[in-house]
């Protein structure tokens, strides 16, 4: 597997600790108001490493001027094959507290926060800005940006359909900007040695390193730090994986590069960083059926496509793996609850299913007619 060289900073630090991160990076570069931030950052093209892969200079432009913004650190990682946020956050969460310190004199906020999973504790560091601690619960949708807004206000940490974004009105209805943690660390990265050295490594339209968590028939499992843009079988040698997480699509190996653009004619993206390769062994539609089973019983409860649409897919690809019945029905369920949720959980069950439908076409094929060639042919 090919690693980043001199750019590979974000995890692997000796000692978690205050002192040490200080003696290893040095003070917080402030940079003295809000412009030189937003600007090094749209040079840097860093973009969100949180799943939706936003602009990060947007969000903080959007909240510059407002009236007693807020930033929060998103440190909830609700998927099950992703381990990059607490790996992170274990070995080097000065450096996410660093980025949003950053942040927070760049859009002139008042207060900070860190939502992040219980087991997370961090050392007092005095900063400008004081950073209270939110506890995120484990639940798929907590660190979708509304969930993460609800939680902070003291109500269950649900998505919301917002016709204002967040970084206009979030927190008590105030400028909010939600940065995943990784994203909070390039920050601080790119301040310290700029953006020139950031766009160094990645692709031109996708410049930096990005964390991935590496899962199932792989010769490395675990959470490494690599270019935008590594070829996939230098992560998973072969086979078909599934990139993005239980929201995403199935991708053959191969050279297809780990970025926006590589995963476009997948209909997919890297998402939270997440790279899944199946055992020979494993049968793909069981495998399916469980994911859905997880995402259907994870849902809000608060909009018919969740409510009522998750559970029927869940359903319908079970008895699909257990040859029970066709694909047609599912295909029909994916697009009635596409596009229709108050969040996009329904819109990611259904685009992971559409793709286990075309990817494994031949093995659906078989499994209508009551066979599953795993199971024959171990």
């Amino acid at each position: 597997m090919t690693a980043s060289t001199d750019t590979g900073m974000l995890l692997g630090a000796d000692t978690p600790t205050l002192a040490a991160h200080r003696a290893r990076s040095g003070p917080i570069p402030w940079r003295g108001g809000p412009g030189r931030l937003v600007a090094e950052l749209e040079t840097a093209g860093l973009t969100g490493r949180g799943g939706a892969g936003f602009p990060a200079w947007r969000k903080a432009a959007a909240a510059v001027g407002g009236q007693a913004p807020v930033v929060v650190a998103n440190g909830a990682e609700g998927e099950p094959l992703s381990r990059k946020d607490m790996a992170l956050l274990r070995t080097n969460p000065h450096l996410v507290l660093d980025g949003l310190q950053l942040v927070a004199e760049a859009v002139g906020a008042t207060e900070a926060y860190l939502y992040a999973p219980e087991e997370v504790v961090v050392e007092d560091r005095r900063d400008r800005v004081p950073v209270r601690v939110v506890h995120a619960p484990e639940w798929f949708v907590a660190g979708e940006e509304s969930s993460v807004v609800a939680a902070i206000e003291g109500r269950p940490a649900l998505p919301r359909f917002r016709t204002t974004p967040v970084p206009v009105s979030g927190v008590d209805g105030r400028p909010t900007v939600v940065h995943n943690v990784e994203t909070l660390a390039h920050i601080a990265m790119i301040a310290r040695r700029g953006p020139a050295w950031f766009r160094r490594t990645g692709t031109r339209e996708e410049p930096g390193t990005m964390l991935v968590t590496v899962s199932g028939h792989v010769a490395a499992p675990g959470v490494h730090e690599v270019p935008v843009g590594l070829p996939l079988d230098e992560l998973a040698p072969s086979g078909v994986v599934l990139v993005g997480g239980f929201h995403g699509v199935w991708v053959p190996a191969g050279p297809t590069p780990l970025s926006r653009a590589g995963l476009a004619p997948f209909g997919g993206t890297p998402g939270a960083g997440v790279v899944h390769a199946l055992p020979p062994d494993s049968c793909p539609l069981r495998f399916a059926a469980e994911v859905t089973r997880f995402l259907a019983d994870q849902n809000a409860k608060q909009c018919g496509p969740c409510l009522n649409g998750l559970p029927a897919v869940a359903a319908t690809m079970a008895a699909l793996a257990e040859g029970r019945a066709s694909s047609r029905g599912l295909e029909w369920l994916a697009r009635l609850v596409t596009g229709r949720g108050a969040c996009h959980h329904p819109d990611g069950t259904a685009r992971f299913v559409r793709s286990t439908l075309a990817t494994f076409a031949a093995e659906v094929a078989a499994h209508e007619h009551g066979h599953c060639p795993t199971e024959e042919h171990p």
